[in-house]
Parts: C-alpha cells; structure tokens; sequence
C-alpha cells in the first residue's frame, strides 16, 4: 500500500468533504487539506474529477472522487477502528441513512439553508433566495426529530455502535451549526448524540475551520455546548 500523505481536494463548509475528512481522521490517516474553488472550473481540477465536485483525495496512488465510495474504500483499506457493521443488515441501515442525509437531508436542508446563505456569496452567484431558506428552516425540524426518533432507540442513529450514518449526519449539521441554523433545543436527544461526536479528536480540524466572510457562534467550538 502506498503510505504517501494523502491529499484531500476540499471546500471547508462542504458536508461532503467534512464527511471524508472526519473518517479519514477517525481511521488516523494524515491528510494534506488543499482548499478547491471549484466553481472556477480549473482545468487542473476538472482533470482530477471531471464532474468538477469535490470531495477529491490522493490515497495509495490513486485519485478518487464521491464521499460515499471514498469513505467506504477507506473503510475496507484500512478497517480499524470499524465505521461499518458486519451484519448485511445492519450495513444496509448505515447505507440508507447516508443516503438519506446526502440525498434528502441535503436536497431539503443544506443545499436550502448553507448554499443559499454561503456559497451563493463566496462565488459571487448573487444573493440568497429567501424562500428556499424558509424551505430550509422549516425542513430542518422535521429531520430533527427524525432524527431525535432513531435516538430514542439506538444509541447511535444506525445502531448499537457509531458509523459512517453518523459521521455523515455530524457532517451535515456540523457546517449548518456553522451559521447557526441548528436549534440544538428542538430534539436533546439530537445535542447530546452531537456532543458526543463533536468531543471525538477525528472532529478537532472541522472545529478549527474559519471561513472568511462568516464567523462562527461561540458554542460551534465549545464541547460542552
């Protein structure tokens, strides 16, 4: 296996990246950051991904693109500690979820609430659209107490033990906390499954992130929030 330091092609508020990120710290992979506009469509980038998205990462001598067939290569490739249950059952639940938080959760929420009020700024789109941001707001409490449903009966929203689900939602919530559209008060059970991820050392860099233009609220970096 190549032992080279990986290199991660990112977009510090992107869930996707952040996703990827949290996995490869999990497993105790050293990765280079190296920040990506992709919006600019760099040649040099789009030869890298030609669907011109990121997350991309250099690992063991290849380049790979999309969060959720990186994270699962890093899972096989490198198998502790575990991010995925045996049983094909319990797999199939971890699956679901990641899709649905990378396909409705983002598609209702983050793409409503982050892009609007983030990325249409940082590559000069123009200026949010005020009724996908209420979409936003309003959409975000229902997944909420989805999400606060699974809890009342798992101890982590796949299971019995943490996964690439929960990485996955952690990253979502993570960069909407970011511009305070969390209310960490709707569903306790929601904030004290974040408090336990976001006290993990996988979740350090995530935390230290600054994004010009945006300042975070001061309980995005405090533990015990």
């Amino acid at each position: 296996m190549n032992t080279d330091t990986a290199r991660l092609y990112h977009v510090p508020l992107s869930p996707f990246c952040r996703k990827v990120r949290l996995v490869l710290a999990e497993k105790r992979v050293e990765v280079e950051l190296v920040e990506e506009r992709y919006w600019e469509a760099d040649p040099d980038f789009l030869r890298r991904n030609p669907a011109g998205k990121v997350p991309v990462l250099r690992l063991d001598g290849q380049i790979m693109a999309e969060s959720a067939a990186i994270c699962e290569y890093v899972e096989e490739t490198r198998p502790e500690p575990p991010l995925m249950p045996k049983r094909p059952a319990a797999r199939f639940e971890v699956r679901r979820l990641i899709g649905w938080f990378d396909d409705k959760f983002h598609a209702e929420v983050t793409s409503q609430l982050l892009y609007e009020r983030v990325n249409k700024k940082i590559a000069s789109r123009g200026y949010p659209d005020s009724t996908a941001v209420k979409a936003g707001a309003k959409a975000i409490k229902y997944h909420l107490d989805y999400m606060g449903w699974l809890l009342d009966h798992r101890r982590w929203l796949a299971g019995d033990m943490m996964t690439l689900a929960d990485f996955t939602a952690a990253a979502h919530l993570s960069c909407l906390d970011y511009i305070s559209d969390v209310d960490w008060h709707r569903q306790p059970a929601v904030k004290d499954w974040y408090a336990k991820i976001k006290s993990r050392p996988a979740f350090r860099s995530i935390l230290a992130d600054q994004v010009p233009g945006f300042r975070p609220p001061a309980h995005y970096a405090d533990l015990d929030f």
